[in-house]
Formats: C-alpha cells, sequence, structure tokens
C-alpha cells in the first residue's frame, strides 16, 4: 500500500526533471517589470519579474550581472532571456536571468518620478520648510501599522534609549488603496490632539507597490501641513518614497527612526557626570578665588584696624624719637665744638689775655683812652692791669 505514495522529494525531483530536459525552458525570453530588486553585495541580482497577471522569481548570478550596461531599479520594464529551473528545498521555480536589456521605465516608476518632479518645483522639498527634531522629547507618536516587526522595533528602540518619553501608537493602514487615507487621517489627528512632539510615519520595506502609499500626492501634503515634526520612515535604506523627500529627516528604517528621535539615556547619563564634575571644578576654582580675595581682604582689614594703626605709629613714633635723639646729639656735639672753636678765638681776642704779657688799659671818665691827643696835663685817668686798677694824672706835654 505504501509503495504506492511518492514522498514530496521524489516529486520534486521529477518535477525539476521535467524542467531541466525541456527544451522550451531552456533558453526563455521574457518581458516583464523588476520589483523587490536586490543587488547582493557578491554581484548577484535577485529579483521578481512580474505583469499585471503574474510574477516569477528571478536570479542572475554575477557572472551575468555584471555584463549589464546599467543598474536595474524597482519599476523598471526589462528583457530578460534565461532558463527556468526548480528550487528542490521549497519547491519553487525561478528563471535563471542570462542577459538583460532595458525595455523602459515601469508605469508607477514613471508616476513617481512626475510626482517628484512636480512636488519639488512646488517646494515641498525645501529645506527651508523643515522642522527640527526635538532634542528632548516629551512623547513620540507613532503612525503605522500596530502589527508586525517595524512597530515592535520602533517602540522597543524608544524604551531601550529615552524610556521616560511617552509613546502614542495612531495604528495605520499602510499598504493597500485604503492607506494613504488612513496616514492622512492619522497625521491630522495628531496635529489636532497636541500630544506629542515628534512623528514617527513609516513602515517595514516591501516592493514598490507595497510603499506607494507614502508615494501619494495627498500624504505628502499631510506631511507637509504638519506642526509636528515629522520622521519618514519608510522601508529599507534602499527605498526612497516621496514622503522621505517632504518629511523633515529621513531614516532608513523605523528602528533608526525610533533612534534619530530620541537621545540615548546612557550619553545622557554620562554627560551629566561630566557637567557635574565641571561644575564641581568650577565651584572649587570659584571657592578658591574668593578664598584667596578674603585671605588678602584680612591682610588689609588688619592694616586698617585701630590697634593696627596705634601699632604702625607707635613704631614711626619710636623711629622718629630715635632719629630725633641722634639729631640732638649730633647737633650738641656740633654745637660744643662751634663753642670751644669760639672760646679759643675768644680768648686770642680777649685783653686779660695781653695783659698777661704786661699791658694795660687806660680809660678817661669811663671811655677807654687810645690815643694821647684824647687826655690833657692834669687829667685823671684809670690804668687797669690785670689784676687791679690805679689813678694817674696826666703830668708834662702829651705828644
Amino acid at each position: 500500500m505504501e509503495d504506492k505514495y511518492l514522498s514530496v522529494s521524489a516529486l520534486t525531483k521529477y518535477i525539476k526533471y521535467k524542467f531541466d530536459h525541456d527544451t522550451n525552458l531552456e533558453n526563455v525570453l521574457l518581458e516583464g517589470e523588476i520589483s523587490n530588486f536586490k543587488h547582493h553585495s557578491r554581484g548577484h541580482f535577485y529579483f521578481t519579474l512580474k505583469d499585471s497577471n503574474a510574477q516569477i522569481s528571478a536570479t542572475m548570478f554575477a557572472r551575468e550581472a555584471a555584463k549589464v550596461g546599467f543598474e536595474p531599479t524597482d519599476g523598471m520594464s526589462v528583457y530578460v532571456r534565461g532558463n527556468v529551473t526548480v528550487y528542490e528545498p521549497s519547491g519553487t521555480y525561478s528563471i535563471n536571468v542570462i542577459s538583460m536589456e532595458q525595455k523602459g521605465l515601469g508605469n508607477l516608476y514613471i508616476e513617481y518620478e512626475r510626482l517628484k518632479r512636480e512636488l519639488a518645483s512646488k517646494g515641498l522639498f525645501d529645506v527651508s520648510h523643515k522642522k527640527s527634531i526635538p532634542m528632548y522629547p516629551k512623547a513620540i507618536g507613532v503612525i503605522t501599522s500596530p502589527t508586525g516587526a517595524a512597530v515592535r522595533d520602533c517602540i522597543n528602540t524608544i524604551r531601550r534609549r529615552y524610556p521616560i518619553a511617552q509613546i502614542y501608537l495612531y495604528p495605520t493602514l499602510v499598504q493597500g488603496e485604503d492607506a494613504k487615507n488612513s496616514i492622512v487621517k492619522n497625521i491630522k489627528l495628531a496635529n489636532e490632539q497636541h500630544l506629542c512632539d515628534t512623528l514617527i510615519v513609516g513602515r517595514g520595506g516591501g516592493s514598490i507597490e507595497d510603499l506607494w502609499a507614502f508615494n501619494e500626492e495627498i500624504v505628502a501634503y499631510a506631511i507637509y501641513d504638519s506642526v509636528i515634526p515629522i520622521i519618514s520612515a519608510v522601508g529599507h535604506e534602499t527605498d526612497t518614497t516621496i514622503s522621505d523627500y517632504v518629511s523633515d529627516i529621513r531614516a532608513a528604517t523605523p528602528t533608526a527612526a525610533a533612534e534619530l528621535a530620541t537621545p540615548n539615556s546612557s550619553d545622557l547619563f554620562r554627560q551629566i557626570d561630566e557637567l557635574k564634575n565641571r561644575l564641581i571644578s568650577d565651584i572649587n576654582v570659584v571657592f578658591n578665588n574668593y578664598e584667596t580675595k578674603l585671605v588678602h581682604l584680612d591682610e588689609r582689614l588688619d592694616l586698617l584696624s585701630p590697634e593696627a594703626k596705634l601699632n604702625t605709629m607707635y613704631e614711626r613714633f619710636k623711629s622718629l624719637e630715635v632719629s630725633m635723639n641722634a639729631n640732638f646729639k649730633m647737633n650738641i656735639e656740633g654745637k660744643k665744638n662751634s663753642f670751644i672753636v669760639l672760646s679759643e678765638k675768644l680768648k686770642a681776642l680777649n685783653p686779660l689775655q695781653i695783659m698777661d704779657k704786661g699791658f694795660s688799659v687806660v680809660s678817661k671818665d669811663g671811655k677807654i683812652v687810645k690815643s694821647v691827643t684824647e687826655v690833657s696835663n692834669g687829667d685823671e685817668i684809670n690804668v687797669k692791669f690785670k689784676d687791679g686798677t690805679i689813678k694817674a694824672v696826666v703830668e708834662g706835654e702829651c705828644k
């Protein structure tokens, strides 16, 4: 009974065998539009080739990809040649592309470029209208799908980096026909409520069709008209939408948007420690300066105190007293020496000294007689000797 059933592996091997030996699948020429294009770091191309009704996974290995003279992008219409094969582990079929030629741009990409040029000409992308993101947000609004990795990564990053910020989630459709209206509605709602000072608008990556809501004109104007600064976080790093151009700042991913919206608490604590240490150092410098100034003022106060002044005056008095005494003694000695000199001179001129040699002084009527013409015969005169005086009478002719 069991022998009648094939294993999945056996069936897949059979299908692969049929694919590999079907000459119609060895050299297939396809026309389609590129979507979900990835250029691997090793040079391989991975993408989806599609039309309006179907799609097929495509791989172009580095050796063939190096011969392509342009960089494929999402929305680009191309002609490819390759062989169709089955990948056994997943049971999926794909085309290994041997060559690729550009046909033209897909309709979505053409519309994207047209709208980008139009909005740019109207100034929606100008740097002058872009608002600064608050450095320390009180509340952050997240406008995205309430399910999926994007919202979880965004919220977890905010809580890890800046846990004091409050988070408001605005559940939003981010894909499909109604997505553009849902995005616009929640941007306007956040602005009306005034609960947030930063908005993150975005979703995870996807094809140009998946991300198209963020290329809509009404979404662009809603972002442009928002009073609250908006960080656009649409898709992966290689995906760029109209919303990215018109927003106040663009993040490569929702996680990166959360990092741009918040400071890192670890950095803040480190900065606080540095500021605290700098403040302590500055305070110490101020205290040291005031302490030095106080010492100088204390010294000046000591010099200006009555006691200090009295001491200074006493010292000055003592100095003057010593100086005065010295000058007095010097003057006395000078006067004494002058007196001796004058005494000697006086002695030399003293008539009494002359009298010691036998001279005498003659006077008449109390006046010194200096000449014989001053006396006459019979006049009484006094003759003073060293040891006494005698009276005499002039006799004879005076000549």
